[in-house]
């Protein structure tokens, strides 16, 4: 690694973020006299969201979260899925929720994340959290890009005026992200599978994202000298989209895959599940 490039430790920023999150819990709960509660819903027993799945239920225990989880199986139909979404947005014990995805290419996943509450979206997955967020008003923000969010503030990057470059445009990554880079008033590019000549694009990122899910992508070519590198790939063997080695050469902050944006995005999760508790126990 160059001298110049720093390492961001998400591990250590999310452990605090967690405890921050469990005191202002057990204040609710001493207050109110219910914790805050989180709803996990998977579908199917695909190994790695059942993994997922029991580390979000393993650290919402660990910070007073109450968790309850709903398990589907890999039949169940768009409609039964909407039900049992409807149903857990209708129950006042349960105040956030969260449906681990993918859920199967039989089922209707936009019809699924619409039928969560906006209240109870704290995965910020809805049509309302992603215009709130847009536009900067109370709301949810998606889990992964409001955890870099942090991290970027956490160590001192601010965006404003900054050119941020977002390779990838899913709804949960890659465009949620550039909106919250845009409110903070950072020039923002987005790249994605059509863009031709991606390093032309990414060499002229301050602040780069990496949300594609290809493992590896971006290498040291890709960076401009002393940019900020925000790797959110996951790709199977605990690899990112950059080629970290590589890219630590050119990049003066960047993030570790595994240990950078994952925790983040589930310090973010608890977060949220308090901030919903908050608002709707609010009268108790």
């Amino acid at each position: 690694m160059s001298p110049t490039a720093r390492l961001m430790d998400g591990t250590a920023l999310a452990r605090q973020i967690v405890e921050q999150a469990a005191e202002r819990a057990a204040a609710l709960t001493e207050r109110t006299g219910q914790a805050p509660c989180l709803a996990t819903v998977l579908v199917g027993e695909d190994p790695a969201s059942e993994t997922y799945v029991r580390m979000k239920r393993n650290r919402c225990g660990k910070a007073g979260i109450r968790s309850r989880h709903v398990a589907l199986p890999a039949a169940t139909t768009t409609g039964e899925l909407v039900d049992t979404l409807t149903a857990l947005s209708q129950d006042p014990e349960v105040h956030g929720i969260l449906l681990q995805h993918p859920v199967g290419p039989h089922i209707d996943e936009r019809a699924a994340f619409e039928a969560i509450a906006p209240e109870k979206d704290v995965d910020g997955v809805t049509y309302h959290s992603f215009a709130t967020m847009s536009f900067g008003a109370e709301g949810f923000a998606s889990c992964t890009p409001g955890g870099i969010l942090r991290l970027l503030d956490h160590y001192g990057v601010e965006p404003a005026g900054k050119h941020a470059v977002v390779v990838g445009r899913s709804a949960i990554l890659g465009k949620p992200v550039g909106m919250l880079l845009l409110g903070r008033n950072a020039t923002v590019t987005y790249c994605h599978s059509r863009t031709t000549d991606l390093a032309a694009h990414t060499r002229q990122a301050d602040i780069l994202i990496a949300a594609v899910g290809r493992p590896r992508l971006l290498t040291a070519d890709h960076i401009k000298p002393g940019a900020v590198v925000i790797d959110a790939g996951y790709n199977p063997g605990n690899i990112g989209d950059v080629d970290f080695d590589s890219a630590a050469t050119r990049a003066s902050l960047i993030t570790p895959v595994p240990g950078g944006v994952g925790p983040m995005t589930i310090a973010t999760l608890l977060t949220q599940t308090v901030d919903a508790a908050a608002r709707q126990l609010k009268g108790a």
